[in-house]
């Protein structure tokens, strides 16, 4: 496994994989609900992660073949003793490459990020019904540290 990072040249294949990560999670809760039929949409925003210095994008390879893609924002809480962080946005790794190791290798490779950068720590979030992601995280040796609520307005 490989991380390369994404160029613009890559957004239209990014925007497919981010409306397949978003359509898996629309399950999960109606906030989650795509607004969109198709990726094509999706592309234009995919473009703005190049235009923010604190995101980055990478495809996941294998062999030479993408499998997946992994975006990331670097952020900061002043306030904390261990303020620095990478935040795991987005993992993707398709149904067909699962389970062969390509999302623990792509977090191996997010600490290794995160050491060369002097970050303190990495986190990332997922949906709570989603079993199978938090299982993924705590065998990665994530640990739970909140919960985020939410409140919809009508």
């Amino acid at each position: 496994m490989e991380l390369l990072e994404a160029t613009g040249d890559d957004a239209t294949l990014l925007a497919e994989y981010w409306f397949a990560l978003a359509t898996a999670m629309e399950p999960y809760d109606e906030l989650n609900e795509v607004a969109f039929d198709d990726p094509a949409p999706v592309e234009s925003g995919v473009r703005n992660w190049f235009d923010d210095e604190d995101t980055s994008a990478y495809l996941i390879t294998v062999d030479g073949n993408r499998v997946g893609y992994l975006l990331l924002r670097e952020g900061e809480h002043p306030s904390r003793t261990h303020s620095t962080y990478l935040d795991v946005v987005d993992l993707y790794v398709a149904p067909d490459h699962r389970n062969d190791g390509h999302g623990s290798d792509a977090i191996d490779a997010v600490e290794r990020f995160a050491r060369d950068r002097g970050v303190d720590y990495v986190e990332v979030s997922c949906e709570w019904e989603n079993e199978d992601a938090r299982r993924f995280y705590e065998d990665n040796d994530f640990d739970p540290k909140q919960v985020t609520y939410t409140r919809r307005v009508d």
